[in-house]
């Protein structure tokens, strides 16, 4: 059974995230979305309602499994019994940064591989960090994120 697991903050998680999931369900056996405390990274949202808010989103793979996780990405990896990490690549401007990335954790876990997976062309605009933005200004999210994101986000920015 090939386990591979997608870290990232998912502050929040958007359409282009659960686009690759979906992808990555497809491909294979077991899909762990890893959500990453991040504290240095100051997240907008707290660990727990990430995961929550992750879990709801993606439900209806059968194949996926969100946990959080707040250790280097590669003893996480060794937790899960897991030696493949899929990565987004938006724009070949994320291409640098995760190729730097891949390098590092191969260096640390030297069996450990990483994957990328490009999102539908509808979903390559979307970051969380500009879904945040808009949100934090009162503007409309439901493009970008599911529902129950959109929701969360609100309620987040409604005493703002």
């Amino acid at each position: 059974m090939t386990t591979v697991v997608y870290p990232g903050t998912f502050d929040p998680i958007t359409n282009g995230h659960t686009d690759l999931v979906e992808r990555a369900s497809r491909i294979f056996d077991k899909v762990i979305l890893a959500i990453a405390a991040s504290p240095r990274k100051k997240p907008l949202l707290p660990l727990e309602q990430r995961v929550e808010l992750a879990e709801a989103v993606v439900s209806q793979y059968g194949n996926v499994e969100v946990c959080g996780f707040d250790c280097l990405l590669t003893d996480f990896l060794a937790q899960q019994q897991a030696r493949v990490i899929i990565r987004g690549l938006r724009a070949v401007s994320d291409f640098e940064y995760e190729l730097q990335l891949a390098n590092l954790n191969r260096a640390m876990a030297p069996d450990v591989e990483s994957i990328f997976l490009t999102p539908e062309e509808r979903n390559s605009y979307i970051s969380s960090t500009l879904v945040r933005e808009i949100s934090c200004l009162k503007g409309d999210v439901s493009k970008f994120v599911h529902p129950t994101v959109a929701q969360a986000l609100k309620e987040h920015f409604k005493n703002d």
